[in-house]
């Protein structure tokens, strides 16, 4: 019998028995290179440091909550996207994971390209100084005035998602006298092994023009005959936090397909195939993720294999990670508050942040690891449930973790891997403020999104 899910959210209260989470660490202050970035260091006398800043000097100076991004770190991955496809493709860094001025110019400087998917998105891009030509424009429901403004400025791409977007974009470009290149973003049929609310490829969501029943085909059909359009590939994105190759595998098989029929129905071949983003990273021990070199050249593998077997040239070929950026080079400091020990079950802590700042954990059951930063520790672990501190019950950060029995209001603790959707899905719940985002490198702390002050919520409340 099915059951529905609690309002306060999926597993928001159950009680896990001894032996069903993961036993704790061996060394509570060890920190795992494969969950944390790549600056972050435990010094001799206890206390982390991330990108040569010590957290307790972040902390009086910037506050917590605060998400702390690992500047260096962050260039190192664009890098390796970048060097890992080479000049024959094209990487597209997913803003919606997360988007700054900052980033944009990162982004541009390590020579990654930006994929948007909203005019907010698309402005912060553009008054950073991110080339028009390298922005990929996508959204299921565009309005005309994001769209006018995407052609105007010479966007890249833009990803039509709909029978309804490939008039509006054509209607656009013609008015503005131009020819605008768009790919077609098709749903393959790929159940990707992810939450129900990020598995984006099944037919029965509002992405994409699905395969099936011959609708995309019918969608190039169209869009090849609009003098305002020039079609340039097919577009395929199947969900997030993969961490194997073979749903790309089907994905790529199905959309070359479609190639294929495009050839022999229009003798054109389209030039391009995105096979999107979604490569999965380390929010625990448990995680496996794949390098880039090795997805890389799985996804070329794959793709050259699928067009020799169809007898066509291979495409240019084009990712968007996103969260595989810059998801491992933040992370959240907070403050301890309350610790409740409830005998039998588990510690509950209250830091001073929450679900304002982090909704994964309720939103998508997102499991994280989290540490005790402002010292080191050598008492026995506890059972540890993080909390936020807002009037939810599924108000959760971390589910279940392990924290040293000597925790104490005052401390900070850390959860890495924050640096993906945490940022760019916070709220003001409860009227929390968000939190700043501080890059460091070498040594020094800087904010690039400055901390929400009450001011700025009353300047928007105008009653």
């Amino acid at each position: 019998m099915s059951r529905s899910a609690h309002p306060a959210g999926p597993r928001h209260g159950d009680v896990l028995p001894e032996g069903h989470y993961s036993p704790p660490p061996a060394d509570l202050n060890a920190l795992d290179p494969k969950i944390w970035s790549r600056t972050v260091t435990r010094g001799a006398d206890g206390t982390v440091r991330v990108g040569g800043v010590d957290v307790r000097r972040l902390a009086e100076e910037f506050g917590t909550p605060a998400y702390v991004l690992d500047e260096a770190d962050f260039r190192a991955r664009c890098r390796a996207w970048r060097d890992a496809f080479g000049p024959d493709a094209d990487v597209f860094y997913a803003g919606k994971a997360f988007l700054s001025r900052a980033v944009v110019r990162w982004l541009h400087e390590e020579g990654l390209n930006l994929d948007v998917c909203s005019g907010g998105e698309l402005a912060t891009a553009l008054d950073a100084g991110m080339p028009a030509d390298r922005i990929a424009f996508h959204g299921n429901n565009k309005s005309t005035a994001e769209i006018e403004r995407a052609v105007r400025a010479g966007v890249g791409r833009i990803v039509l998602d709909s029978f309804q977007e490939i008039v509006r974009v054509a209607h656009i470009a013609d008015s503005l006298d131009t020819r605008q290149r768009v790919q077609i973003r098709v749903t393959v049929g790929v159940e990707a092994h992810t939450h129900e609310f990020i598995a984006t490829a099944h037919e029965d969501q509002k992405f994409g023009i699905p395969l099936a029943g011959g609708q995309a085909a019918e969608a190039v059909r169209r869009a090849l005959k609009l003098d305002g359009l020039d079609v340039v590939g097919i577009h395929s994105h199947i969900g997030s936090q993969i961490f194997d190759t073979s749903g790309f595998e089907v994905a790529a098989h199905r959309v070359v397909g479609l190639l294929k029929d495009i050839r022999d129905e229009h003798g054109v071949e389209l030039p391009e195939i995105d096979l999107g983003g979604g490569l999965g990273i380390a929010y625990t021990a448990a995680d496996d993720p794949r390098e880039p070199h090795e997805i890389a050249a799985a996804l070329r593998e794959i793709v050259t294999r699928e067009c020799e077997r169809a007898g066509l040239s291979v495409p240019r070929l084009s990712v968007e990670p996103g969260r595989a950026v810059v998801g491992p080079t933040a992370l959240t400091l907070y403050e301890v508050g309350t610790i409740k020990p409830l005998d039998g079950l588990r510690t509950y802590v209250s830091v001073d942040g929450g679900m304002s700042d982090n909704i994964r954990t309720a939103l998508y059951d997102a499991e994280y690891s989290v540490a005790l930063v402002s010292r080191s520790s050598d008492a026995e672990p506890m059972l540890v449930r993080v909390v936020g501190k807002h009037c939810e019950s599924g108000d959760i950060v971390v589910r279940d973790a392990f924290l040293p029995a000597d925790l104490a209001p005052g401390d900070l603790i850390a959860v890495p891997a924050t640096g993906a959707y945490c940022r760019s899905m916070a709220s003001n719940y409860n009227h929390a403020l968000r939190p700043p985002v501080v890059a460091v490198h070498d040594g020094a702390g800087r904010v690039i999104v400055r901390r929400e002050t009450e001011e700025d919520l009353l300047r928007l409340d105008v009653g």
